[in-house]
C-alpha cells in the first residue's frame, strides 16, 4: 500500500510526495515551518470559518426567502453557498488538526467525512460556477431561445445532478482515507492510502482537469462568446435592461475569484504529480512546494468566505433583496419602539398634569 501521509501532515487535501518525490537530501519538514504553519494555519483556517459560514448562511436566506424572486441564477447561487457551508463545516476539524501537531482526534469516520466534505466542494463549486456562465451564455448570445430552454426547474434537475457527480467523487476519499499511527512520530493522522501510485496520480490529475481546467475551458468559451455579442450588438445591454448587466457582472466576479484562489493550489498539485512521474525536481523546488501548499490551500479555501461578500458588493439585486427582507423588520422595529416611547411619553405628559405637583414633589 501506497501512502501520501508526507503530504497529508501538511494539507487535509491531495498528495503530492511519493517515492519519486522523496528526497533524504531535502529538509520538508523542519521545525520552524512546522511551528509556524501549527500557529498561522489554524487562524488563517478560523477566520474563513467564521467569515465564510455566517456569510453563505446569510445568502441561503436570502436567495431562499418565500418573497424572492426564482431565477436560474439564483438557483446555482444558492447551491454553490450550500456546497460552501458543507465543507465550512469541516475547517474547525482541519484547525484542530494543525495545532496539534498533525494528530487526529475525531476518530475514522469524522476523518473520511471532513475528507468527503472537502473532495464535495472542489467539484461541485466549479461546476456550479460552470452552469451559472453557461446560462449567461444563452441569456445573452440567444435570448429568444433560451427563454424556452431556461427554467427554474430544469436548473433544480441540473443542480441535482451536480450534487450525485460531486457526491461519487467522494467515494476514493471515503474508501482510502483513515487515521493511520506513525510510531516514530507518535502521530496519529488523518491520510489516504493508495493501492499504488497510479491511483495516487490519476486522481490528482482528475482533479486537476475535472474540477479546474475543462469547466474554465468552457466558461472561458462562454464570456469569449458574450464579449463578441455585446460588442456586435451595443444597444443589446439597453434592451435588456440594467438587471442583466449587474447579473452578469456578478456570475464574472465569482468565476475571477475562484481562478484566483484555487489556480496556485492546482498548479501545485500538478508540478508535484510531475515530480513523481518522470521530472526530477531540484531540491529547493520541493522544499518550495511543501511550504507553499498549505497556504495556497488556504487560499483555495478562502474563495468560500469570498463569495457571498462580493454577492453584497458586486451584486445590487442581493443588496436589494438583503434591505428589502431584514432593512424593512429593523425599519419596522424601530418605529414600533419610537411608537411605543412617544405614547409612553405622553402618558407621563398627562400624569403630570393630573397629579398634584406637592405629590410629584
Amino acid at each position: 500500500m501506497e501512502t501520501d501521509s508526507a503530504h497529508n501532515l501538511t494539507t487535509p487535501s491531495v498528495s503530492t510526495f511519493h517515492h519519486n518525490f522523496t528526497n533524504s537530501s531535502c529538509d520538508f519538514n523542519s521545525l520552524t515551518s512546522s511551528q509556524y504553519q501549527k500557529k498561522v494555519i489554524p487562524t488563517l483556517y478560523s477566520l474563513i470559518f467564521l467569515l465564510g459560514f455566517f456569510g453563505n448562511l446569510l445568502v441561503v436566506c436570502v436567495l431562499s426567502h418565500s418573497s424572492g424572486r426564482r431565477t436560474v441564477a439564483n438557483t446555482y447561487l444558492v447551491n454553490l453557498a450550500m456546497s460552501d457551508l458543507l465543507f465550512l463545516t469541516s475547517l474547525p476539524f482541519w484547525a484542530v488538526y494543525y495545532s496539534m501537531d498533525y494528530n487526529w482526534v475525531f476518530g475514522w469516520i469524522m476523518c473520511k467525512l471532513c475528507g468527503g466534505l472537502l473532495t464535495i466542494n472542489v467539484y461541485a463549486s466549479i461546476f456550479f460556477i460552470t452552469c451559472m456562465s453557461v446560462d449567461r451564455y444563452h441569456a445573452i448570445v440567444y435570448p429568444l431561445d433560451s427563454q424556452s430552454s431556461r427554467s427554474v426547474n430544469r436548473a433544480r434537475y441540473v443542480s441535482a445532478v451536480i450534487w450525485v457527480v460531486a457526491a461519487l467523487t467522494t467515494v476514493p476519499t471515503v474508501v482510502f482515507r483513515d487515521i493511520h499511527t506513525f510510531p516514530d512520530t507518535n502521530v496519529t493522522a488523518c491520510v489516504i492510502f493508495y493501492p499504488s501510485a497510479f491511483w495516487h496520480n490519476g486522481f490528482i490529475l482528475a482533479k486537476n482537469t475535472l474540477g479546474f481546467l475543462l469547466p474554465f475551458v468552457v466558461i472561458a468559451t462562454c464570456y469569449s462568446r458574450i464579449a463578441v455579442q455585446l460588442m456586435a450588438t451595443p444597444n443589446h445591454l439597453e434592451q435588456d435592461s440594467a438587471r442583466l448587466v449587474h447579473v452578469l457582472r456578478m456570475v464574472a466576479a465569482v468565476v475571477l475569484a475562484f481562478f484566483f484562489c484555487w489556480f496556485p493550489f492546482h498548479v501545485l498539485a500538478f508540478l508535484g504529480v510531475l515530480g513523481e512521474l518522470w521530472v526530477n525536481w531540484d531540491c529547493w523546488v520541493l522544499q518550495a512546494i511543501n511550504k507553499l501548499l498549505p497556504f495556497f490551500l488556504c487560499l483555495g479555501f478562502s474563495n468560500s468566505a469570498i463569495n457571498p461578500f462580493l454577492y453584497c458588493f458586486v451584486g445590487n439585486h442581493f443588496r436589494e433583496r438583503l434591505w428589502h427582507i431584514y432593512g424593512e423588520r429593523l425599519t419596522q422595529k424601530r418605529d414600533s419602539i419610537s411608537t411605543r416611547l412617544s405614547s409612553f411619553s405622553r402618558k407621563l405628559s398627562d400624569l403630570k398634569e393630573t397629579v398634584p405637583m406637592e405629590i410629584l414633589e
